[in-house]
């Protein structure tokens, strides 16, 4: 595996704007388009080698692999459609969420959607591990879903009146995505009551980071606020960074909470940005191979620094708070993460499709394996749903206040922090 800028290396969950996955190559073969037509089961076979290769469990998750492959290969294919839904079936029976295959219009979509633009509502969404049921990772800020009311851990129940008992994430999305100004209606669980909301479609361009001065009992702070981790993400923060020193702030926030995830290679880049030395994180693939990122000498501050996390951060935010926290380097204030620890690679098939697959296993400095799990923050601050509902739906303008109790919380801290460094210099 490798992890480079040429590949998309993605660390997220399986979403309606994907998030953590590494893409070997965004080429199209158009020999193998010409292939493919007369050829379907030769991309059903393409897949089963693609999963036999690379897939991060050597037994499969105990199927029996080979067996799959007499089975599909064995049938008769006359168009494209009968062989992408074996493929999905295939897929299936690996019961992992974040292996999945998209046809190329879903393929071409998770393109755009990773650079920084996108058509849609603008939630990330997957399959909860644990319930399987299609589940809101976190919904984009200032976008159609973030204005309707979602949630991060709202369970989508119907999509336009259909259950999705049963659905995957690629059927989720080509329900949930549409025309701007067209409408989808979705029905969500949330604290065992089902809520229905009508949402209007719209094109979303994504600025990733939002950044201000605050002042402080602590004195000025530099407030950082990071929602996904696309291709643009890296090149805000280091704007974001630099104008804030120029201001000369005394310390920084870093909020991560919502951010569903995003490219590996960002959450890299942004850690270097704070980091001096150490390990950034490590993956594991299926032969216990070990790749390691580390940081390189070239931070763009040493000021103290805390992260706000909450359930609605995971992957690459899991990814930058864990390398931030095993150094540390930040203190993290919060609630626990989403807990996805999966590197899915995504590849271009033959016919214009594409294919991620899980081929390892993140893990932090510390060789934490977070996956189901999360990272806890050093200092929990637990906001109750209503507290939830209120500062991210109805009383936005207080989020990155001292009316927000992780904000307060984290000034609190920072003063505490900012003071200690003071005295210390002092005393030598």
């Amino acid at each position: 595996m490798v992890i480079t800028r040429s590949g998309l290396v993605l660390v997220g969950a399986t979403a309606v704007t994907l998030t953590t996955i590494a893409v070997t190559s965004l080429g199209i073969h158009s020999q193998g388009q010409a292939l493919f037509k007369e050829s379907p089961k030769d991309l059903v076979d393409e897949v089963w080698q693609i999963i036999n290769r690379q897939y991060v469990d050597g037994t499969f998750n105990k199927v029996d692999w080979l067996a799959v492959r007499k089975e599909y290969l064995n049938k008769s294919y006359s168009n494209k459609q009968e062989a992408y839904k074996s493929i999905r079936e295939m897929l299936k029976k690996l019961d992992d969420p974040y292996t999945r295959f998209m046809d190329p219009n879903e393929f071409k979509s998770l393109q755009v959607d990773t650079s920084g633009e996108l058509t849609g509502i603008g939630i990330q969404m997957g399959l909860d591990e644990k319930t399987k049921k299609l589940t809101v990772i976190a919904p984009i800020e200032d976008t159609p879903a973030a204005k309707a009311g979602l949630l991060a851990k709202d369970t989508i129940t119907k999509i336009n009146g259909k259950s999705t008992e049963g659905m995957d994430t690629n059927q989720a999305v080509s329900l949930i995505r549409g025309e701007p100004g067209t409408t989808v209606n979705l029905t969500i669980l949330r604290n065992g009551q089902e809520k229905e909301f009508k949402i209007t479609r719209a094109k979303i361009e994504i600025h990733p980071v939002e950044y201000s001065q605050k002042q402080t009992p602590a004195g000025s702070v530099g407030y950082i606020r990071l929602k996904q981790f696309s291709a643009n993400a890296s090149k805000e923060m280091q704007q974001a960074v630099r104008n804030l020193e120029n201001k000369q702030v005394a310390g920084y926030v870093l909020d991560l909470r919502n951010n569903p995830g995003g490219l590996l290679f960002s959450s890299v880049e942004i850690a270097r940005m704070w980091m001096n030395n150490g390990t950034i994180v490590s993956t594991k693939d299926r032969q216990g191979e070990v790749e390691r990122e580390t940081a390189n000498g070239r931070a763009l501050t040493n000021k103290p620094l805390v992260v706000l996390v909450d359930k609605g951060s995971a992957s690459a935010s899991e990814i930058l708070s864990g390398a931030l926290q095993d150094n540390k380097r930040a203190v993290l204030i919060g609630s626990q993460t989403f807990g996805k620890g999966l590197v899915q690679s995504v590849r271009p098939l033959d016919d214009g499709s594409g294919l991620a697959v899980t081929i390892a296993k993140y893990f932090t400095p510390n060789n934490r394996d977070i996956n189901k799990h999360g990272i806890d923050p050093d200092i929990k601050v637990e906001l109750t749903d209503a507290q939830r509902q209120a500062l991210w739906l109805k009383e936005r303008d207080k989020i990155g206040t001292l009316a927000d109790p992780q904000f307060a919380k984290a000034a609190e801290v920072l003063g505490k922090e900012i003071a200690q460094r003071g005295n210390n210099r002092a005393e030598k």
